[in-house]
């Protein structure tokens, strides 16, 4: 791929996506064209493209590595298997956006119709946040429909992870509105509503647009679900901890929903992984989560 991105993609009028909520619109929309700028940024600068994401805000630059890890492996795909340009954008500063550029790198598996990660450097337990961002392109793009034909498919682990990206699409997509969230996902199967809500965790922990009061009301709404959405609120933390910069709406998340400050929960993605991070099996992934969703579960109890 090699002509710049359209800022009309992150427009939530044009995408269909709910724009009666215009504070939260305007958040989420500024998160999406951080995507494009680091898409775009790395299509056009990609000789000094660290030095060229420095230009968009601490805030966003996650978003915009994210971008760029989709068009590091649009540069991959043609290299039968090597990975040359994603290796580059995960060095140096890049180490501190691991999480973003995985997912980024994840978002050219649908339009490509590759049915699993391709190969990622590194990183192996990491590799299946690309289905993650799978799933976010698929409904960003494709919408609530695209959503439900997601849910609708028979359980496995790789669509496990595909479900929460569709699920921090969601939250893009209801402009974060937590009825309107609950009320989508409600309507889903009951298998797939617990890795929608994680991705609801994640999305309201790192992009945020919300209150006190919403972090509360999406905890109730998510019922059986809750250790499922907060294990994507820890997911989320810890991107956001690792990068260095952490917006007052993440430790409100980290406070409401997980009683502890970032670093703690941060802290707990790395312990729960420490035996699992070599493992380039989507099971290890599984795994990483589920022991998230006992220690959040445990909390709750509590």
């Amino acid at each position: 791929m090699r002509a710049l991105l359209p800022y009309g993609m992150a427009n939530f009028e044009r995408r269909g996506f709910r724009t009666d909520r215009p504070e939260a619109r305007a958040v989420l929309e500024e998160r999406a064209r951080s995507f494009l700028d680091g898409f775009n940024l790395a299509l056009s600068r990609w000789g000094d493209v660290h030095e060229a994401l420095t230009t968009v805000p601490e805030e966003n630059r996650g978003f915009a590595y994210e971008g760029a890890g989709m068009y590091a492996a649009y540069r991959d795909l043609p290299a039968r298997g090597r990975d040359t340009a994603l290796r580059r954008l995960l060095d140096g500063p890049g180490r501190a956006y691991v999480h973003l550029i995985h997912v980024g790198a994840g978002w050219g598996l649908s339009p490509a119709r590759l049915p699993a990660p391709f190969r990622l450097p590194g990183t192996p337990l990491l590799r299946w946040l690309a289905l993650d961002g799978a799933g976010f392109g698929e409904v960003f793009f494709g919408g609530l429909r695209a959503l439900e034909r997601r849910s609708r498919r028979a359980p496995t682990a790789p669509g496990s992870a595909r479900l929460a990206g569709c699920g921090r699409a969601l939250w893009f997509a209801q402009s974060a509105d937590v009825a309107g969230v609950a009320g989508v996902i409600g309507r889903q199967p009951d298998a797939a509503r617990a890795d929608l809500w994680s991705g609801i965790g994640l999305a309201s922990a790192y992009a945020g647009a919300t209150t006190e009061s919403d972090l509360e009301a999406l905890v109730a709404a998510a019922g059986p679900a809750a250790p499922a959405y907060a294990q994507g609120v820890v997911f989320g933390t810890t991107a956001r901890f690792r990068s260095g910069v952490v917006p007052d709406h993440t430790v409100l998340a980290c406070r409401v929903v997980l009683g502890a400050d970032p670093e703690t929960a941060a802290s707990w993605a790395d312990t729960t992984a420490a035996d699992l991070e070599h493992s380039p099996d989507v099971a290890a992934y599984q795994e990483w989560r589920t022991r998230l969703r006992g220690i959040t579960a445990a909390r709750h109890a509590a």
